[in-house]
C-alpha cells in the first residue's frame, strides 16, 4: 500500500467484538492513530450524556475521528440515508447540528451523508430534489467549522439509487450549483465503485479533485485486502500520484479476528 497515505479504522464494521466505546481505544492498542465511524447512536437525536460518552471515548484512547456519518436510519434493517426521503427529512435535518457538533468537539472535517433507498409513493424527481436541498443544508452546517459533506455510491442495497461516481458527482454538482457550496465532495469506496461495476481506475483518474474521502475492502467477501482480486495496492498508489493525501478508511469485514486482519499492513505504517 502507498507510503503517503494515511490510514484510518471504521469501528462500526470492525472491532464489533467490543463494546461501541471500547473500540477506539482497541484501534490504539492496534498501532492506529486515527478512527472514523458510521452513526454510533440509534436516534438522529441521541441524549447529551450519549454524546458525551462518545466523545469521552475518542478522546480517552488517544485518536483521531477522521470521519463521521450523519444518521442513517435503520441499517441492519436496510436503511441506507435520509437524505431524500421525505417522510423522514425531518430527522435528517434535525440530526445536522448534532453531527457537526460532535465533529467540532473532536476535530473531524469528514460527513458523509447517505443518499437512502428510493421509496414507493414518491417519485425520483421529488426525492432527488429534497435530497438537493438537505445537502445544501448539511454542507453550510459542515462549513461552519470548515468540514465537508460525503456523497457515496454503496453497493448491495438494491433500491438506493447511487452506484457510481457518476451518480454522486452528478448530485454533487446540482448541490453546488443551487447552493454554491464548495463542501460537498466524492467518498470513493473502491469496495463499493468495483462490485457496482465501476471503472475504478477511470473514477481515479477523472475525479480525483472530486474524491474527498477513500474507503477500502476486497472483494469478493468485503473483507481485508489481499482476500480478494481487487488491485488495491496500485489503485491506492495511482490516488497518491494524483494528488490524493487524505485519509483511507479500512471499511472491512475481518476474515479472522479484527487485530489479525491487519496484518498486511505493517504497524509502522499504521
Amino acid at each position: 500500500m502507498s507510503d503517503a497515505l494515511r490510514y484510518t479504522v471504521n469501528c462500526s464494521i470492525l472491532f464489533t467484538e467490543l463494546p461501541l466505546l471500547e473500540r477506539p481505544a482497541a484501534a490504539k492498542r492496534a498501532g492506529f492513530g486515527a478512527v472514523e465511524f458510521w452513526w454510533p447512536f440509534v436516534e438522529a437525536v441521541p441524549p447529551e450524556r450519549h454524546v458525551d460518552a462518545f466523545v469521552s471515548a475518542i478522546e480517552d484512547a488517544g485518536v483521531q475521528l477522521t470521519g463521521l456519518n450523519f444518521f442513517a436510519g435503520d441499517m441492519p434493517g436496510g436503511d441506507r440515508g435520509l437524505v431524500s426521503w421525505p417522510k423522514r427529512s425531518s430527522e435528517f435535518r434535525d440530526n445536522i447540528d448534532v453531527t457537526i457538533g460532535i465533529g467540532e468537539r473532536l476535530g473531524c472535517r469528514a460527513f458523509n451523508a447517505l443518499y437512502g433507498n428510493r421509496e414507493t409513493g414518491h417519485s425520483a424527481k421529488e426525492q432527488d430534489d429534497l435530497a438537493v436541498e438537505n445537502l445544501g443544508a448539511a454542507a453550510r452546517a459542515a462549513a461552519r467549522i470548515d468540514g465537508t459533506v460525503l456523497v457515496e455510491p454503496v453497493s448491495g442495497a438494491e433500491r438506493y439509487p447511487l452506484r457510481t461516481a457518476a451518480d454522486a458527482i452528478a448530485v454533487i454538482d446540482r448541490v453546488q450549483a443551487a447552493y454554491d457550496e464548495r463542501n460537498v465532495g466524492l467518498l470513493a469506496d473502491l469496495y463499493h465503485l468495483a462490485v457496482n461495476g465501476d471503472d475504478v481506475d477511470r473514477v481515479i483518474t477523472q475525479y480525483a479533485d472530486r474524491i474527498a474521502h477513500v474507503q477500502i475492502a476486497d472483494a469478493p467477501g468485503r473483507n481485508e485486502p489481499g482476500t480478494g482480486t481487487l488491485p488495491l495496492r496500485r489503485q491506492l498508489a495511482v490516488l497518491a500520484d494524483q494528488g490524493y493525501s487524505g485519509w483511507v478508511g479500512l471499511e472491512y469485514k475481518p476474515s479472522t479476528t479484527t487485530v489479525d486482519s491487519f496484518s498486511w499492513l505493517p504497524r509502522a505504517r499504521r
